[in-house]
């Protein structure tokens, strides 16, 4: 048998680092477009901000109407919860968004319950 002419620890030598090859400067019309979607994105990012606002000052106008209902249904006698209702509440949130709908449903229900 004849000898290799390498060694083992020769045959798998690395290859050195190569440095990063920057690029140039980006292509003005690039970097339009960039600062076009950060605007627009910031834009946009404010317009939830502002529904979301919106959104939860109806959550609380929800929660103080349904108090009042509790009140004069539990006046009259009534039990604190109508089951049935709620159950029709669910399905309008299913109707309208699906699953996650339902999910929201119940989510407003039990903010709009009080304490239990």
């Amino acid at each position: 048998m004849t000898e290799s002419a390498t060694t083992p620890t020769e045959a798998v030598r690395p290859e050195p680092a190569r440095p990063a090859v920057k690029s140039g400067p980006a292509r003005p019309e690039a970097a339009a477009a960039a600062a076009d979607a950060e605007s627009l994105i910031a834009g946009k990012r404010r317009r939830i901000d502002d529904l979301d606002a919106r959104i939860i000052a109806l959550v609380g106008e929800r929660m103080a109407v349904s108090a009042e209902i509790q009140t004069a249904r539990i006046g009259a006698g009534g039990r604190r919860l109508h089951l049935n209702r709620e159950m029709e509440v669910l399905r309008g949130y299913g109707e309208a968004l699906g699953k996650p709908g339902t999910a929201l449903g119940m989510t407003l229900l039990e903010l709009c319950r009080g304490r239990v």
